[in-house]
């Protein structure tokens, strides 16, 4: 359209020339010059020098081709054919009556056919053949106009036109051999910008531009597809300074990022699914290390592969502190376990603490270099009840047809007949939510075994160790809390506010403490320690696996439980709902009969990871 445009006011400013008959009588010979090779589109183009055509010019038509002159100047056909205005003009020029007419027609046709042709110069980056009719204007002017300054101004911005595009030719072909110059030292890049210089709208050299930033992405893609995205990144930044605003490389990166970021996640999923395999981490690990090579620096998927198998080596498919349940043959859930997290402790009391003995020192340090889970609470009736009903299995109060309970009128615990493990502290029916008393270590081991067969997991009873280490969970001093009074609502203990149903107080009890229960209360009312376990230091206390040793030395340097096989002495650990201040300190243990079943004691079990 802007072509059209200029040719028709190059041809109305033509015709205001002639109707006013502006020129000069001055002879403007043709001076032919050897028209240049120059490059359109993807082939070489010679533009022939323009030959004024061979017009017979006599007295009897020398004014009708003036006339047609006239005309054709008029209309805008410049040049083109032998009709056009200058073949006439130039033709004419030869007649002498019509010199001067034909002088002063043929610049006014110079002058509409240059700023035709710097319409269409202006055009070329949009107008695919304004290229074309630029050359074939410059070919006419410099046969007949060379000595006008506007025109030779015209040439030569024609002349770098041609020039800026064998630049582009040339980067084109180093294009097209790979040869990009991204360093800075020739190459595609080179040419392009030195077209550039010539004319910053330069269409082609841009287009060049613009092939070369695609072949740099490209490089930047494969790069990224080898899982080298530093190099990925690099050829990035070098597309980037070609354009800056064009946005095409922000996509890129963006692109290269998603994939990145997707080749990273199904890498993570792929460690983290290798982690439930048999002997997985390995594999595991092999991916972590891929996974940091192809990860940006920090990537939270890498850090959640490396965690992840950190957990799987010290607590399996678990973390620190989850809450979990096994599925059991046959259907319904195991107890609710939580994961003590590994760690280590300092095991036993101190010389000098209050109340301790020789049977707790001397003190060790025990190391858990796995997690192991506890249950979060003692075993209920309930609990225990589906093990009888499951296995008709007869625990010891039931055999032997009695208990120890507490007798409310003596305050003393006595021996009771008909008692047994679905009964409460005082030999009445127990609710489902107690915890089961009057079972001896031998009943709970068996309930133990019977959970381990049932979810094909490993559960026992929990070592000395285990139970002191989740007892205290970080805390040295001689109480799961610290020292002093309990604060309020820690646990089932010995308060001084505390009373029975008949009024009666403890005689030795925690000052200032008071919890409202007298006897065992249901499993979990209290606050749970800082691992997440309820009532380890209170409301009942619990058979663990070892066997009774006066003292701690020549014992195991580690956590497992110090069995001597058919010992008859049992280990009870962690206070209960009737124990005395002494009593409720972390590192108190006792001795009893393994077939002891009294309304003070019950238990709770651990699963290895």
């Amino acid at each position: 359209m802007r072509a059209k445009t200029g040719r028709l006011a190059a041809a109305a400013l033509a015709a205001a020339l002639l109707a006013t008959g502006c020129g000069d009588d001055r002879d403007a010979p043709a001076r032919p010059r050897g028209a240049p090779t120059v490059v359109v589109g993807d082939s070489s183009v010679d533009v022939a020098t323009w030959r004024p055509p061979r017009i017979e010019v006599t007295p009897q038509n020398a004014v009708e081709l003036a006339d047609r002159a006239d005309v054709a100047l008029a209309e805008g056909r410049f040049a083109g054919d032998d009709g056009s205005a200058i073949a006439l003009f130039h033709a004419l020029q030869a007649h002498p009556p019509m010199r001067v007419r034909a002088q002063a027609g043929l610049r006014n046709a110079v002058t509409g056919l240059l700023q035709q042709a710097r319409s269409d110069l202006a055009d070329i980056d949009e107008d695919p053949d304004a290229l074309r009719r630029v050359h074939e204007a410059a070919a006419v002017l410099r046969v007949v106009a060379l000595d006008r300054p506007d025109v030779e101004r015209f040439l030569q911005a024609v002349d770098r036109v041609d020039e800026g595009l064998r630049y582009s030719a040339e980067g084109e072909a180093a294009l097209a051999r790979g040869d990009i110059g991204e360093g800075g030292t020739g190459g595609a890049l080179g040419w392009f910008g030195r077209a550039l210089e010539l004319r910053a709208t330069d269409s082609r050299a841009l287009q060049g531009l613009a092939a070369a930033e695609s072949a740099l992405i490209r490089r930047a893609e494969q790069a990224a597809a080898r899982d080298d995205y530093a190099a990925a990144s690099r050829w990035l930044d070098h597309a980037q300074a070609l354009r800056p605003q064009a946005g095409t490389v922000a996509a890129a990166r963006a692109r290269i990022a998603f994939e990145r970021a997707a080749r990273v996640g199904r890498l993570r999923d792929r460690g983290i699914a290798l982690l439930a395999e048999r002997d997985g981490i390995d594999q595991a690990r092999a991916i972590l290390a891929q996974l940091l090579v192809i990860a940006p620096p920090g990537d939270p998927a890498a850090t959640e592969l490396r965690q992840r198998i950190d957990l799987a080596v010290y607590y399996g498919p678990f973390r620190p502190g989850q809450v979990f349940t096994d599925a059991m043959a046959g259907g319904g859930r195991g107890p609710q376990m939580v994961v003590v997290p590994r760690g280590v402790f300092r095991m036993g009391a101190p010389s000098g603490e209050r109340g301790s003995s020789d049977a707790e020192r001397p003190q060790r340090s025990i190391r858990f270099a796995r997690g192991f889970a506890m249950a979060r609470t003692e075993v209920t009736v309930g609990e225990f009840r589906r093990f009888v009903e499951a296995t008709g299995y007869r625990a010891r109060s039931v055999r032997r047809g009695y208990s120890m309970a507490y007798d409310e009128r003596s305050g003393n615990f006595v021996r009771r007949g008909r008692v047994d493990w679905t009964r409460d502290y005082r030999g009445q029916p127990a609710r489902e939510d107690l915890p089961v008393v009057h079972v001896s270590a031998k009943d709970a081991a068996a309930y133990a075994e019977w959970l381990a067969e049932r979810t094909g997991q490993r559960y026992r009873l929990p070592s000395e160790a285990e139970f002191e280490y989740a007892l205290r969970a970080g805390e040295q001093g001689p109480y799961p809390w610290g020292d002093g009074a309990p604060p309020p609502g820690t646990g089932n203990f010995t308060g001084e506010g505390d009373r029975s149903p008949a009024g009666r107080a403890w005689k030795n009890a925690f000052r200032g403490y008071i919890d409202g229960a007298w006897g065992p209360a249901p499993v979990g009312r209290f606050l749970p320690g800082r691992f997440g376990l309820h009532d380890l230091g209170g409301n009942v206390s619990e058979w663990v696996a070892d066997c009774w040793h006066a003292s701690y030395r020549r014992a195991p340097r580690d956590a497992r439980a110090w069995v001597n096989p058919g010992c008859r002495q049992r280990t009870v650990r962690g206070g209960s709902w009737a124990s005395s201040p002494e009593q409720t300190r972390s590192a108190w243990r006792m001795q009893f009969d393994a077939d002891t079943t009294n309304a003070r004691i019950g238990f709770r079990v651990v699963r290895d990871l």
